[in-house]
């Protein structure tokens, strides 16, 4: 039982936290009750992640940061831009959410990531890497333009210096001279530990406070030293770039433009403060370099912040997580590729700092000489792996089908169009629980399916996501195999037969539920009402309950698996679908440009008419689980059903 002292001691820290109902309430606090804030903060994180899931590591570390920011800055008059935002809780728990953050990433709940739709103080919608300092310069050029005197701060780090965009956003804010604050979380970590040189640059800049405070003296002396615009200027000018060459030292951020101060405490709030409050009048950009330890504060996620970056549900005692049931499409790849690269070395294997989340982890372990992560970076994963191909290698690139978005034309300029021998694994399409809209695999179909030579694979199962990846690095051309966030089903010896290119696996009632199949002599079987549904492999669960459904009801229904959502052997499509009195297509992805739209007007063109689409709509989905979604969507397996209903007028 807690003694009294330490009740009272517990009442206290939940009223720091639950009494800060805006940021302006921060700034009232005095500097002894900081530290007690912080752990509240990471104890309610702590207790809403483990419940909810969600990003864990990333959070835990930036605690103290994001205090400093709020007592420092004026949100929303100054602006806090959280680059990915998957380390925006403690900016939450201070900007009014205390109250429903319990909702985090729960239907209806509050999201993951920083939404303009949920509040002032969160200025994007973010929820890829690389975009804060471009989103952040623009916004500042704009706030400069409409007399707007707000600071703009763009925060970044868990590798997201990695990605390309942030260097460009670099080089542009530091021509035009913003005096826009990059905060560099450096944490040497991503989502998967960070890689290459930029990693290793990175560790080596140790500028003491010492030296900053000798820089800051040094400059202040070579800028009394007057100068005209002319060419005696120009010269003066170059004569104090030299002065200062030779007593400061220089790094990547300071040839660009950028003022640099660090490296430091990312968890020594009063340190944060001093430098932060000399950085904000600053006139010119600036990059402050902190040090954080991701997951601090939590001793599970500190030994491997790495698993828990992104986290489902678990135990807050031991740090156990909840696992799937059975075997999941990502697993299943896994063992996939493993077994192939065992007889293939010409296999290699290419990931954008999501070498766990995509299943690679294992395959870097044994094979580590053809192993590839490259960073956020996945446009230079897509043309690397194009320059494996053409040197005789069989690249294959795993990365999650909202991150491949960004790859887009390096698919089609570096891969498909010169047909190069390269598989792309598309982890998680289809819907995504809990991420909301930014992390959301619907949209790879559309993509990708009308880029000539691209074959498009959607397997059913694990087995069948093994005979796919098999035929795919034997293809001689670029193949991308999709599949979703999800457990595999339970396999059927359908699911076994050999890949007859642009074919799909059919499944008849009689296979995947013999007890409640529909038997029938041959002049019944005129007579009967016979339905069709055609889908691809990651909604195969729901569409299979639908299908069951129908066949307790005595309505005869079969299952046609779209192996191949490109290629599609269009006359063996059409001679299947007229043996039916309906096709009922089910995507689990949007609903235009995907293979149902093209496969139902080929229906059309035949005269057969009695069709209809079930698939994603056009608009973006908020989080909630992978039911509440499809519900929203009416695209559970009672809404799959009672189209097939309505298409054969059933009641």
């Amino acid at each position: 039982m807690l003694n009294c002292a330490v009740f009272f001691c517990f009442l206290e820290l939940i009223t720091i936290l639950a009494n800060i109902k805006s940021p302006q309430d921060l700034k009232s606090l005095s500097e002894d009750k900081l530290s007690e804030l912080a752990a509240e903060i990471r104890k309610k994180i702590i207790e809403t992640v483990a419940k909810n899931g969600g990003h864990l590591a990333s959070n835990l570390g930036v605690v103290e940061l994001t205090i400093a920011l709020h007592r420092v800055f004026d949100s929303p008059d100054d602006a806090l831009i959280f680059d990915v935002s998957h380390q925006c809780y403690a900016h939450k728990l201070l900007t009014g959410r205390y109250s429903s953050f319990d909702t985090l990433r729960l239907k209806g709940g509050i999201s993951g990531f920083t939404r303009e739709s949920e509040s002032v103080h969160d200025f994007f919608d973010n929820g890829h890497s690389s975009t804060s300092i471009s989103q952040g310069l623009g916004l500042l050029t704009a706030w400069d333009r409409l007399h707007h005197d707000g600071k703009v701060v763009a925060v970044i780090g868990d590798g997201a210096l990695t990605g390309g965009m942030a260097f460009e956003a670099l080089s542009h804010a530091g021509q035009i001279q913003k005096n826009l604050i990059v905060i560099l979380n450096d944490n040497q970590m991503s989502i998967s530990p960070n890689t290459g040189s930029l990693s290793r640059y990175l560790s080596t800049l140790t500028m003491t406070s010492f030296y900053q405070k000798f820089r800051y003296t040094v400059d202040g002396i070579i800028d009394r030293i007057p100068y005209s615009e002319h060419h005696i200027g120009k010269l003066i000018f170059r004569f104090k770039r030299a002065i200062k060459g030779l007593f400061l030292n220089t790094n990547l951020f300071t040839d660009l433009g950028f003022e640099y101060v660090g490296p430091l405490d990312g968890h020594n709030i009063r340190e944060l403060e001093e430098n932060l409050r000399r950085v904000r009048k600053l006139p010119k950009p600036v990059v402050m370099h902190i040090h954080t330890k991701k997951g601090k504060g939590y001793s599970p996620a500190e030994n491997n912040p790495a698993a828990f970056h992104g986290v489902g549900p678990f135990q807050i005692s031991d740090g156990k997580m909840e696992k799937f049931d059975s075997l999941s499409f990502t697993e299943s790849f896994n063992k996939a590729l493993m077994k192939l690269s065992e007889n293939n070395p010409k296999i290699a294997a290419i990931t954008a700092a999501m070498s766990k989340g995509t299943g690679l982890d294992t395959f870097a372990r044994h094979h580590p000489d053809r192993f590839f992560d490259v960073g956020i970076a996945e446009e230079h994963a897509v043309t690397f792996a194009a320059g494996l191909a053409r040197g005789g290698m069989i690249p294959v690139v795993a990365i999650y089908s909202t991150f491949i978005q960004r790859a887009v034309d390096q698919i089609i300029h570096d891969v498909a169009l010169s047909n190069k021998a390269v598989v792309f694994v598309f982890d998680r399409s289809g819907v995504v629980p809990n991420d909301g809209e930014t992390h959301q695999g619907l949209f790879d179909i559309s993509l990708l399916r009308p880029v000539p030579n691209m074959t498009i694979l959607a397997p059913v199962s694990a087995v069948d996501l093994e005979k796919c990846l098999a035929w795919a690095v034997n293809a001689n051309r670029p193949v991308a195999i999709r599949y979703p966030k999800s457990s595999c089903p339970s396999e059927f010896p359908s699911f076994s037969l050999e890949i007859d290119e642009g074919k799909g696996i059919l499944l008849k009632n009689e296979e995947y539920e013999p007890s409640l199949s529909v038997q029938f002599d041959d002049e019944e079987a005129k007579t009967f009402k016979k339905i069709l549904f055609v889908c691809t492999g990651g909604i195969f669960g729901e569409t299979l309950v639908a299908a069951r459904s129908l066949l307790q009801d005595g309505v005869y229904a079969d299952i046609y698996s779209l192996r191949f959502v490109k290629p599609v052997d269009e006359d063996y499509f059409v001679s299947l679908a007229m043996a039916y009195d309906g096709v009922v297509f089910v995507e689990d992805g949007v609903m235009i440009g995907g293979i149902s739209e093209h496969l139902q007007n080929i229906l059309f063109k035949k005269q057969y008419k009695n069709t209809v689409i079930k698939a994603f709509p056009d608009r973006f989905l908020a989080h909630g689980s992978r039911s509440q979604v499809c519900e929203d969507c009416e695209m559970l397996p009672k809404d799959i059903a009672l189209a097939a209903r309505k298409l054969l007028k059933e009641p």
